[in-house]
């Protein structure tokens, strides 16, 4: 059975936080639990903490962009916080985009990127 991976709600904002390594499964669950939460929940914003993660591969790379395209398209922002050097050096070196996901170095510093970005909508 595979492990869900749990979607929290703060305010207007979405967070999930990556605590396992992740299996095919998981990330298409995850997909669509995200989906689901954003149009039952309205949320404006999604932070994705990834400060478990020691190590990233072109599969992970590619599950962020594709959870963020299709927060956006859910009227959504994506935040990915907690990125660790080696991670972002992975990345770089895999020649992985994360066309429209800002990034923060911790989950306050994303919170206040989606308050800021929330602030004007009536939600």
């Amino acid at each position: 059975m595979t492990e869900r991976i749990p979607v929290l709600r703060i305010g207007g904002v979405l967070l999930v936080s990556i605590q396992t390594d992740l299996e095919d499964q998981s990330v298409l669950n995850l997909q669509e639990d995200l989906a689901a939460r954003i149009v039952e929940t309205g949320a404006h914003g999604v932070v994705i903490d990834i400060t478990a993660l020691e190590i990233v591969d072109s599969f992970v790379g590619r599950m962020l962009a594709t959870t963020a395209s299709i927060s956006r398209l859910l009227d959504a922002e994506t935040v990915l916080v907690g990125m660790r050097p080696a991670v972002a050096i992975t990345l770089v070196e895999l020649g992985l985009s994360l066309g429209g996901v800002r990034t923060a170095l911790s989950l306050e510093k994303g919170l206040a990127l989606l308050g800021s970005a929330g602030a004007g909508r009536s939600r």
